[in-house]
């Protein structure tokens, strides 16, 4: 039984998010303009500015929390994409060498 009220309260779509996210909004300006009225001038505008950026942080936490439908046209295939290598320079770049000392290159060791 608290299985099933406890289902209740989970987000399973974007809809829910985004009107949970609404929610939020809406005690949120409410909480802001309360604070304008107890606290008159910068404190008062700066809270109630606090008060509205968490919804853009709670709202991205939550949809980003909620998987989107998947789209045919771009879901994946059943093939991987190659791998991109990358390209053969040649032996014009000197190539590292181990040496006693670890693994500093010999070019490095032998600079002045």
């Amino acid at each position: 039984m608290l299985r099933k009220i406890g289902r209740l309260f989970v987000i399973k779509t974007r809809l829910e998010a985004w009107l949970v996210t609404y929610a939020i909004a809406v005690g949120a300006v409410e909480r802001g303009r309360h604070y304008l009225d107890i606290y008159p001038g910068w404190p008062g505008w700066m809270l109630a500015v606090a008060c509205t950026g968490v919804v853009f942080l709670a709202g991205a936490k939550l949809l980003d929390s909620v998987k989107p439908a998947a789209d045919p046209a771009v879901a994946a295939g059943p093939y991987r994409a190659p791998i991109q290598r990358r390209q053969s320079i040649g032996r014009s770049l000197p190539t590292r060498q181990q040496t006693r000392r670890g693994s500093a290159s010999r070019i490095l060791h032998h600079i002045d």
